[in-house]
């Protein structure tokens, strides 16, 4: 059996910082993964937001 171990990438969520201030209902996440050796800063990516039809950016959050 293999041995169990850590590992370097970890999942992470990214939140719609655009959707959170205009107050409509509802948020856009997303789920993904970084390599914590490499990527040791927070994540920040632009995606399409499904209510705001637009694409914004999306900051990781926890």
């Amino acid at each position: 059996m293999a041995k169990k171990s850590k590992g370097n990438r970890i999942q992470v969520i990214l939140e719609c910082t655009e959707h959170k201030d205009s107050g409509q209902p509802g948020t856009s996440r997303y789920i993904t993964y970084k390599n914590r050796k490499v990527t040791t800063e927070r994540l920040e990516l632009k995606k399409f937001n499904p209510i705001l039809k637009k694409v914004t950016l999306h900051k990781e959050i926890k």
